[in-house]
């Protein structure tokens, strides 16, 4: 049983979706690197649709690090409550403002290597604000990434880590964040986690999931 497809059927698959999902992007509202930093660690374990519902009234008011330090950990633990892990992701962002506020002049750093040393900052998470914000090639594996990746045979991994290290090498770099929101979009129109809608996907003529007979 086959577990990744050849070169010529990745960017077959590539080329699919590019047809399916030409404007795909981040679906995270934010105006500014630090406003998608700030949603990025809320999106953890939440949907994006939830995280924007918060953050559409936040970023109203809590515009730059300073503000979130002035109410404190408390008071943001209440207004974020609802994209859940609000104890953590509260401490979290408070903290990293006062790192980006002490350490890097109220800026987010462009870097992934700055950025993962923030707390709350995963290299998930590193990678959306670095490729979104500031243009950095890069692959953030989150669960839909994950999932899509592995099955249709793009990655043959079973970590977060090794998926990632498996795209990067199956898609060109300049082609890495596109490809990452087009599985991302693929993952909540297509294949999802528990009801794929493989007789219906695009895909499922280079698909292993499918032509292994798991989707069918």
């Amino acid at each position: 049983m086959r577990k990744r497809l050849t070169k010529i059927e990745k960017s077959k698959v590539l080329e699919i979706l590019d047809g399916l999902y030409p404007e795909a992007k981040a679906e995270l509202n934010y105006n500014n690197p630090f406003e998608l930093l700030i949603a990025t660690i809320l999106s953890a374990q939440c949907t994006d649709v939830r995280v924007n519902k918060v953050t559409e009234e936040m970023f109203e008011e809590l515009k730059k690090p300073s503000d979130y330090i002035g109410i404190g950990v408390e008071a943001l633990e209440r207004r974020i409550r609802s994209c859940g892990l609000s104890k953590t992701k509260s401490r979290n962002i408070v903290a990293t403002c006062g790192i980006i506020l002490e350490e890097h002049k109220g800026k987010v750093p462009d870097t992934i290597e700055e950025l993962i040393k923030l707390p709350g900052v995963g290299k998930k998470t590193a990678n959306v604000v670095a490729s979104n914000a500031f243009g950095i090639p890069a692959i953030a594996v989150d669960t839909h990434v994950f999932r899509v990746s592995n099955r249709i045979g793009l990655a043959a991994s079973k970590t977060v880590e090794n998926t990632e290290k498996d795209l990067m090498n199956s898609i060109p770099e300049e082609r890495w964040t596109k490809a990452h929101h087009q599985l991302i979009f693929h993952g909540r129109r297509v294949c999802k986690a528990r009801k794929p809608l493989c007789e219906d996907c695009p895909v499922n003529v280079y698909c292993l999931y499918y032509k292994n007979g798991v989707g069918k």
